[in-house]
């Protein structure tokens, strides 16, 4: 089989980050709907290119004095970009700034969508104007269509603030150090479904039967594959087991790929090659619960593969874009999807899963879906599954700063049927 033929998929996803890059640099961008500030329109050649966004839904429309919320705004453009910079903006009576805290920064917007997820914040009683805003790669400002936000009163005492979570340490740990995480019990957020596979890396990693760590027909080579951008030469010892957590590592090696550049021996789980051999297949449910990477150039996936193809992407996820998801479906192609939220951030836990299924393919984070593609992957699909870190060459995504070790940890993979 030709090995263009085995990775095109990935080839064509890598390209279409490139022409994403190219519509940033114009600065010359429309938005759709009135908005609160003066900005001066884009006329002649410039808008008869710019992308158009569409703001698809503002939330929340009521509030409670007192009671700290969080805004939500879905949006999408008639082109990928990226938006240097996406927010909610409140304003009172007399137009002073109350927005909601956490903007979000180089956020790709595309025609499948986006959600960003402010932090949270509290208003006095009142009447407010809400609306969207966003900033172009030339510092521009641009504000969506406003909306009443009305912030009540109320007899009933405020509840008690949740707890917050054991905070995660900052720093990539090393496999020992990696803190164990509190695991969810076994459950589908889609009805009907039963645990039918899972490693929950409580002991050891069963190389051989259950995973493959050092080869895999998605690359190019069988352990490395430089033309899709990637460091990355697979070494099985790069993924160690403790407390419950598997730690993916990548750090440089002694290869040196095709293309001249150093390779980066890196972790990788694969079920094909495996003895059990096991598949995921049409109307399947697949989670995992990873610990986002923070360091320069790491590129972890969940993904599936089969025979040159076969590929849905759970998500992939690149530190330069700290608060996005990538969502794609490669079986039966559609738009992208890139996701954001506040509960995608580098050194932090979120739990990411995929059914597979036959007319549409949706994808969950944290047990909420959060997009369906309406395309699906078909009656008879099959594929193995893949959970590894990989490494940036620079092309479309910061290569590593340096030679510092890389790390990912994973609590779990599940699969219901």
């Amino acid at each position: 089989m030709p090995a263009a033929r085995r990775r095109a998929p990935r080839h064509a996803r890598s390209s279409h980050r490139g022409r994403n890059a190219a519509f940033a640099a114009t600065g010359a961008l429309a938005i759709s709907g009135a908005g609160l500030l003066g900005v001066p329109s884009v006329t002649g050649a410039q808008a008869a290119t710019a992308p158009t966004v569409t703001q698809d839904r503002l939330a929340p429309a009521t509030m409670v004095a007192g009671k700290a919320t969080t805004a939500s705004l879905a949006l999408h453009s008639s082109a990928c970009f990226t938006a240097k910079t996406v927010g909610v903006g409140v304003r009172d009576a007399r137009g002073t700034n109350l927005d909601f805290p956490g903007n979000a920064s180089n956020l790709q917007i595309c025609p499948g969508g986006v959600t960003f997820t402010s932090g949270a914040r509290t208003l006095p009683a009142g009447t407010y104007t809400q609306f969207g805003f966003w900033q172009d790669s030339a510092g521009a400002w641009h504000n969506l269509p406003a909306q009443q936000l009305v912030v009540s009163t109320t007899a009933t005492p405020a509840p008690s603030p949740t707890p917050a979570p054991t905070a995660t340490p900052t720093t990539a740990p090393s496999p020992s150090a990696t803190a164990t995480p509190t695991t969810p019990a076994p459950s589908s957020p889609v009805a009907g479904k039963s645990l039918t596979w899972s490693d929950e890396f409580n002991s050891g990693l069963s190389l051989g039967q259950r995973w493959v760590g050092d080869k895999s027909t998605s690359y190019k080579y069988g352990n490395h594959n430089p033309d899709d951008n990637k460091l990355d030469w697979l070494n099985k010892n790069n993924v160690s087991v403790a407390n419950g957590v598997a730690t993916f590592t990548a750090a440089p090696g002694s290869h040196t790929l095709e293309n001249g550049k150093q390779a980066w021996d890196t972790g990788f789980l694969t079920t094909e090659g495996s003895s059990e051999g096991f598949q995921v297949k049409t109307g399947d449910y697949a989670e995992t619960r990873v610990k986002l990477p923070a360091g320069s150039g790491a590129w972890p996936a969940l993904w599936t593969w089969k025979n040159g193809n076969g590929e849905i992407d759970s998500f992939e996820y690149h530190p330069d874009n700290p608060n996005l998801l990538e969502l794609t479906n490669h079986v039966n192609p559609s738009t992208p999807k890139y996701y954001t939220d506040g509960a995608i951030a580098k050194d932090q836990w979120v739990t990411i899963g995929t059914y597979y299924g036959a007319t549409s393919v949706d994808w969950y984070v944290n047990g909420v879906k959060v997009h369906s593609d309406g395309k699906g992957v078909g009656a008879n699909w099959s594929a193995y599954l893949i959970l590894n870190l990989s490494v940036c060459a620079g092309k479309y995504h910061p290569a590593p700063q340096g030679t510092a070790p890389i790390t990912m940890a994973a609590d779990y993979v599940r699969v219901y049927r």
